[in-house]
This record gives structure tokens, C-alpha cells and sequence, in this order.
């Protein structure tokens, strides 16, 4: 797949679900308004800090990322995919 797979799997003005698939895709670096808890369901993946620390992260774990920590994906596995599931909220 060229592009991840994004699903909106609820949203309302204060917190938003969504199912990430990736293969393979790396990201620019993120600085969001919102907390992000995030669980890697199957796969493998790299998130990487601004400052240059890295979570490596396998199937089953979690991590917590505060508003405007900046942050980019550096790995996704394509064999598994790797699959996202990530909450968005603020509060």
C-alpha cells in the first residue's frame, strides 16, 4: 500500500478514535493540541522525539503522548502491518 489506511472510528468535539494501518510508512513530524494514547495492535513500529529519543513499540503496547510533545513515526512493519489504534482527546 502506498498510503497508510486511516478510519474514523468516532469522533466528537472532545475525543476522536481512529484505526491506523500501516505497511511500511514513515511520518513528518507531528505537533498536535490534543493528548494521544495510542496501542499498537499487531505489527512493529518507531516512534521517534523531537529531541531524538525513540520508543520502539511491539504488539500490545501503549504509550501516552502529551499536547505538542513533538513526534514522528520512523517505522512501521509492513509483514505484519503494523495497526493503530489511537485516541485523540483533550482534557
Amino acid at each position: 500500500m502506498p498510503d497508510e489506511i486511516v478510519s474514523v472510528l468516532a469522533e466528537n468535539r472532545n475525543v476522536r478514535i481512529e484505526r491506523i494501518i500501516s505497511t511500511g510508512q514513515t511520518s513528518c513530524w507531528y505537533d498536535q493540541n490534543e493528548t494521544e494514547f495510542v496501542a499498537l495492535l499487531t505489527g512493529n513500529a518507531i516512534i521517534e522525539y523531537h529531541d531524538g529519543k525513540q520508543v520502539s513499540l511491539q504488539a500490545g503496547d501503549t504509550i501516552i503522548i502529551e499536547p505538542h510533545l513533538k513526534h514522528r513515526v520512523a517505522y512501521t512493519s509492513s509483514n505484519p502491518p503494523a495497526i493503530w489504534l489511537c485516541v485523540f482527546y483533550v482534557g
